[in-house]
């Protein structure tokens, strides 16, 4: 029974015996199979011949250091054949001891498992890959989900931009429509305005010749200051029915002049109300409409005075002050009238918007002087308002034949 219980291990398990140094003093026939050694090639051999140079020195210190301390040994161990193949065995390392407890010999019994680890490493390397794949994956939803969040922010600020735009238009369109139906009015108003101009001065001038024999100083400068009135009055209403046509005909002019102008047509005014006007005036040449410009002074100095007077402000300032900045020219007109409130800053050249009741005013005056800054000067006009004073800032460029 015994040498049948041998056969059967031998036949069914990879078997080997070596001395206490290593040596190899026998193997079953399974060795020599799955190693590729003959048993004359094997015998007397050191057990390192079938050592996998892959397999680091440390397992085999391991196993020495259990096995001389009369322990047994497991393990996976990977070998290498002698056509260069490699395989794994599973191992068993047993000392056996002599009568006086000694270590005589070590039996190492084995059985294959090159398939079982080799079907391992496939799916340890597929595991690496699908891990691998999923990282990738994940990456790739992330990058997606990003380009795809930065898209839709960048659509939505398309969008928004797009009904910006088409909003503007539509304004501009309900605007040139107004300003056609307000430039026909203003052309009605004129023919009628000026049948009673013409009269008004005409009578004027028949109080004047009436008076002659009395020779009047008074009535002599009352007289010329109402011509200049009706004058006025006249350039006024011709200054806006021309404002409309689209082929008004633009000149150089000095910036100077039209402040001058300006203060001189609104000197009473200024003078009734003690409002004091201090200027800073370069000698700065344009290219457009010096009338247009002039009215869009008179209005900002008649929207200072009725500030004045509304906010009971008792020492009363206007400063205008011409400059020249990167080939534009700068008209920066401020005054100390009480300021104006910040949520109405944003909306003050709109339209009809006014914080004037009613009755004073229309609220079309800023938004003319805007136009006219836009259109007809090609520059701009910004306000600002900080510690009870307001600053209107006309910007305007300068043509190079000017600037040399």
């Amino acid at each position: 029974m015994l040498k049948q219980y041998k056969e059967a291990i031998e036949k069914t398990n990879i078997i080997s015996k070596t001395d206490v140094k290593g040596m190899i003093t026998f193997v079953n026939d399974e060795f020599c199979k799955i190693s590729g050694y003959s048993y004359d090639e094997l015998i007397g051999k050191n057990h390192n011949i079938v050592r996998h140079p892959s397999v680091p020195k440390s397992t085999f210190k391991h196993l020495w250091e259990t096995i001389n301390t009369k322990k047994i040994y497991k393990g996976t161990v990977k070998n290498l054949a002698k056509d260069g193949s490699t395989f794994y065995v599973n191992t068993t390392v047993i000392p056996i001891l002599d009568e006086n407890g000694d270590i005589a010999e070590f039996i190492a019994v084995r059985y294959d498992v090159t398939k079982e680890v080799i079907y391992k490493h496939k799916l340890e390397k597929k595991d690496r890959e699908l891990q691998e794949l999923n990282e990738t994956l994940e990456r790739r939803v992330e990058d997606k989900t990003k380009e795809l969040q930065e898209l839709n922010e960048t659509l939505e600020l398309r969008i928004k931009k797009e009904i910006a735009k088409n909003e503007e238009k539509q304004k501009v369109m309900f605007w040139q429509s107004r300003l056609a139906s307000l430039g026909d009015m203003l052309a009605n108003i004129a023919h009628q305005w000026r049948q009673p101009l013409t009269e008004i001065s005409l009578t004027i001038y028949s109080m004047k010749k009436a008076s002659l024999n009395r020779d009047d100083d008074e009535v002599k400068k009352f007289y010329d200051e109402s011509k200049n009135i009706v004058k006025n009055m006249s350039n006024t209403i011709e200054n806006f029915t021309n404002f409309f046509k689209p082929d008004k005909e633009k000149q150089h002019f000095k910036i100077k002049e039209s402040v001058d102008e300006s203060l001189h047509i609104m000197e009473k005014l200024l003078k009734k109300e003690n409002i004091i006007v201090k200027t800073e005036l370069k000698e700065i040449e344009l290219l457009g409409i010096s009338n247009e410009l002039s009215q869009v002074i008179v209005n900002l100095i008649k929207n200072s005075i009725d500030a004045f007077v509304h906010n009971s402000i008792q020492t009363r300032e206007i400063n205008i002050i011409t400059k020249t900045e990167n080939r534009f020219a700068l008209l920066e007109f401020g005054d100390n009238a009480g300021g104006v409130n910040e949520k109405n800053l944003y909306k003050i050249f709109e339209p009809y918007f006014t914080t004037k009741h009613k009755s004073q005013g229309t609220g079309l005056g800023l938004f003319m002087s805007k136009i006219i800054c836009e259109q007809g000067l090609d520059g701009s006009i910004d306000v600002e308002s900080e510690n009870s004073t307001t600053t209107f800032t006309i910007k305007i460029p300068i043509e190079e034949k000017n600037e040399k």
